[in-house]
């Protein structure tokens, strides 16, 4: 049976940092992918990590402040997030997919993590 399992998030000040992880069981995916979502708005793609040769991939939105890694051995996967902005409040979840479909789309992964809430408040 296939489990994203997140953790990590937490209440964080502003200009903060954060690493959610990610652990995986029961498959190794092609690419694993961080997603974010507040209320009322659509799932929206972060980072994703090439399983094979650790490739990554970022919305523009994110790159400088987010890096996104894997630990093999753990079938792991990591969100690193710095200079946190109250914008960057939301809940986030990892997703695993295949070689299927857009790899910054929801609709391109197969599983899903239950999520973690990040919020930047002073």
């Amino acid at each position: 049976q296939v489990q994203l399992v997140e953790s990590g998030g937490g209440l964080v000040q502003p200009g903060g940092s954060l690493r959610l992880s990610c652990a995986a069981s029961g498959r190794t995916f092609y690419d694993m992918g961080w997603f974010r979502q507040t209320p009322g708005k659509e799932r929206e793609f972060v980072a994703a990590i090439r399983w094979s040769n650790g490739y990554t991939y970022y919305a523009d939105s994110v790159e400088g402040r987010f890096t996104i890694s894997r630990d093999n051995a753990k079938n792991t996967v990591y969100l690193q997030i710095s200079s946190l902005k109250p914008e960057d409040t939301a809940a986030y979840y990892c997703a695993g997919r295949w070689n299927i479909g857009v790899l910054n789309s929801p609709l391109g992964y197969a599983y899903w993590g239950q999520g973690t809430q990040v919020t930047v408040s002073s």
